[in-house]
Order: C-alpha cells, then sequence, then structure tokens
C-alpha cells in the first residue's frame, strides 16, 4: 500500500510540473496545461477517497 500511495503522490507532483511548462512553453492557447491541471486534480481526489476507504475498512495498520 505505503509504494502504492507515494507513486501516485510522486505522479501528481509529476502532472503539477508538467502544467506549469505548458504555461510558459504553450503560447498557441493550447488546453495541455488544463488537461495536466485536470489529471492532477483527480489524481488528489482519487488518493483522498482511497486513504479515507483504506482507514475505514481497515486496510492500513497502525504505526506508533
Amino acid at each position: 500500500m505505503r509504494y502504492f500511495v507515494i507513486a501516485v503522490f510522486i505522479a501528481i507532483v509529476v502532472s503539477l510540473f508538467s502544467a506549469l511548462f505548458f504555461v510558459y512553453h504553450d503560447r498557441s492557447g493550447s488546453t495541455r496545461a488544463l488537461k495536466a491541471l485536470a489529471l492532477r486534480v483527480g489524481l488528489s481526489v482519487g488518493l483522498f477517497g482511497f486513504l479515507m476507504l483504506g482507514y475505514y475498512f481497515g486496510w492500513f495498520g497502525d504505526r506508533l
């Protein structure tokens, strides 16, 4: 589980920086930045939902 969460978090950060890159380099009115930001929001909401479900169903063990 830990590696899945880390991988999704890295994908969120990569999507954020790709959107930043597209904002600065696409001057033709391209929608690539919008799509990258929408992907980031989708991944963030999905990760949040996964973590809430995991906590609710007890998929994650206690760490003290």
